[in-house]
């Protein structure tokens, strides 16, 4: 394979994680998304919700949704100590600290990264592809509507509260603006099923056809 690690990035609607996980698993790589929030907890020694909440502000739903996580994800392994026991490092200690993780887990190689804007940090390196997947807005909110059992008013509000959210992370982290030219490979899946676009990112990637 071309490069040792894959970067995904997604709007919310977007179809990434299924797409994400058939990519992953065609090439052999190991999904990595709030692993990277859990090790640098353990490396700042705070609890993990505490290093959450710096990388985003986050509704009562959206916790209890990422607390349900997506199929196959797997676990960390990790011990996360008590927050009690521990002093809360400074927000800008545990934006490195997520960003260190990153860069060691990418080094490693052999893996694809689900969020955490992993593509603005690892830009700099050639062995790592960095892709982001889109949709219009009429076919997210629809998505969303149907996955969460919710209106599409309802829908819609959440989706303008996660590019929010979204722009927020980046912003405050990279302190940029996101563009489609931070990414090597742009996939709108308005019109392509999660197993199309999992043939683009495998192809982008250097694995089958």
């Amino acid at each position: 394979m071309r490069y040792r690690t894959v970067c995904i990035s997604s709007e919310d609607g977007t179809g990434a994680l299924g797409a994400a996980s058939l990519a992953a698993r065609s090439l052999g790589l190991r999904v990595i998304d709030e692993d990277i929030v859990t090790k640098a907890a353990v490396e700042a020694g705070v609890d993990r919700d505490v290093v959450a909440d710096v990388e985003q502000r986050k509704s009562k739903l959206t916790r209890l949704l990422e607390g349900l996580g997506p199929a196959g994800m797997g676990t960390t392994g990790y011990i996360v100590p008590e927050a009690a026991a521990y002093a809360q490092p400074p927000s800008d200690e545990l934006k490195g600290l997520i960003r260190s993780v990153i860069e060691e887990t990418a080094a490693a190689g052999g893996v694809m990264i689900v969020s955490h804007a992993a593509s603005l940090a690892l830009a700099d390196r050639e062995d790592v592809l960095r892709v982001f997947l889109t949709a219009s807005p009429d076919t997210r909110r629809s998505r969303m509507a149907a996955s969460l059992d919710l209106d599409e008013n309802e829908a819609a509000r959440m989706i303008k509260r996660s590019d929010a959210g979204r722009a927020d992370y980046i912003k405050r982290f990279y302190g940029t603006q996101e563009l489609p030219t931070d990414y090597d490979l742009v996939i709108n899946t308005d019109r392509l099923t999660p197993e199309e676009a999992s043939q683009l990112i495998l192809q982008a990637a250097g694995g089958e056809r």
